[in-house]
């Protein structure tokens, strides 16, 4: 199993769940020079989302969520800031938040949860 083709269906299916869960979305796999990207950006209420969308096939190194490290997030949390200043939503109420999807191996979504707020 690919990876990155595993990645990309888990981000599509993502959208489609936030939407279906009330946020507006503003942009996928914003990239930020070299630093990295943010899978989905978008709104819930108030709050300027930067989402991390993790997929896996099993828990055999631990949760999707797990897998965002301090260092993932220290990347996450500065591309944040260079949309924000980009944009001009400095002055936003910010949320990080994770969605978890755990697949089967076909590519099909047993279960997926978004963890607000989740660093």
């Amino acid at each position: 199993m690919n990876n990155r083709h595993l990645g990309s269906i888990g981000e599509k299916i993502a959208s489609r769940y936030l939407e279906e869960n009330g946020y507006r979305i503003l942009a996928r796999n914003f990239r930020a020079g070299k630093i990295g990207e943010i899978d989905i950006i978008g709104w819930d209420g108030d709050f300027l989302c930067f989402i991390e969308v993790k997929s896996r096939t099993n828990n055999r190194f631990g949760t999707p969520a797990e897998a965002v490290s301090p260092a993932k997030q220290a990347t996450i949390r500065r591309i944040a800031q260079i949309y924000m200043q980009k944009y001009g939503f400095s002055e936003n109420p910010v949320r990080f938040d994770v969605v978890e999807l755990n697949m089967t191996k076909d590519y099909e979504p047993k279960n997926i949860q978004i963890l607000k707020n989740a660093f």
